[in-house]
Formats: C-alpha cells, sequence, structure tokens
C-alpha cells in the first residue's frame, strides 16, 4: 500500500466528517468541503480518525491521492489555507478595489484580478499580496494567475513572487 495512504488523518475537534455513498462532506469552523470519491477506494472512520484503503493492489496510488485530498479538506475547514505573493520592482503596487485585485506591474494599463469564490485576498502593504481560502486547490490556483502576469525574471528578477521563493539569476552579456 502506498506510504502517503498508510497515514491516517486525525479529525480536530469542531470539525465534523460525513461519508454518504461516494461523497465526503467536511465541515468546520472556516466552512464546509465535499469531495467525490474515487471508485477504487474505501474509507473507514473511527472514533476522531479517518483511514483510505484501496479496493485492490493496483489502486494503491490512487489511495495516497484520495488521503491526500481529504487532509487538505479537514486542514482548510479548520485552519485555512494562505499562500503570500511579493511584487519586486520599481513602481510595481497592488491595492484592493473593493473585492478586486489591482495590479500596477509596469505595463501600460492597471491588471485587474477578480478572485474566484470562495477565496479572499489582502494587500498589507503595495508590495505584498495575501490570497486566503479554505479549499487548497483555489487559493494554489488564484496565487498561480496572480503570479502569471508577471513572472520574476532571472535577469534583476523584477516581478511577481512568492514569499520566500529563490530566483536564480543569470549573468548579463559581457561585451
Amino acid at each position: 500500500m502506498s506510504r502517503v495512504a498508510k497515514k491516517p488523518i486525525n479529525i480536530p475537534k469542531g470539525v465534523e466528517f460525513n461519508v454518504q455513498e461516494d461523497v465526503v462532506t467536511v465541515k468546520g469552523p472556516k466552512g464546509a468541503l465535499d469531495l467525490k470519491l474515487h471508485p477504487t477506494v474505501i474509507i473507514k472512520q473511527e472514533e476522531g480518525v479517518v483511514t483510505v484503503e484501496p479496493v485492490s493492489d493496483s489502486a494503491t496510488a490512487m489511495a495516497g491521492t484520495m488521503r491526500s485530498l481529504l487532509a487538505n479538506l479537514v486542514v482548510g475547514v479548520s485552519d485555512g489555507f494562505e499562500k503570500r505573493l511579493q511584487l519586486v520592482g520599481v513602481g510595481y503596487r497592488a491595492q484592493m478595489q473593493g473585492t478586486d485585485l489591482n495590479l500596477n506591474l509596469g505595463f501600460s494599463h492597471p491588471v485587474h484580478f477578480k478572485p474566484p469564490e470562495g477565496v479572499s485576498i489582502e494587500t498589507p502593504s503595495q508590495t505584498e499580496v495575501v490570497v486566503r481560502g479554505i479549499d487548497k486547490q483555489k487559493v494554489g490556483q488564484a496565487a498561480a494567475v496572480i503570479r502569471g502576469f508577471r513572472p520574476p525574471e532571472p535577469y534583476k528578477g523584477k516581478g511577481v513572487r512568492y514569499m520566500g521563493e529563490r530566483i536564480v539569476m543569470k549573468e548579463a552579456k559581457k561585451a
């Protein structure tokens, strides 16, 4: 069996974990999420601990995947997820305009980004963007779209980068 699938998922207090046929519903203080189960996986629930087992030996990889997705649901409804982005460059700024994010990234026009449902965006400073939500996939996708407007370039390092991301700088051409 998959090493990931062997690890049990501990359900914290205040989180409801319900399995009905092929749909798992997880409710917590931050919200509720659903996940459709893969037919090659069985879920067993016992006193605050959930385990995932494959139906056959050929489904071990899917058991590990489903275990990771279920663990992300539990963490999302209890703690939530967040991605931090940093704007590096002269004149690069971010500001909220209602629920939309306004970015000045050195283009001749400002870039507007409307966050997907279930994702909130904050700008603690002009060069910092914080993306938060309970769904790990939506938070990561929203952060990747914002980063994609102006990815960091390798010569000066200007652009939108994840907080703590290290950019490998290239040497400029020599005459």
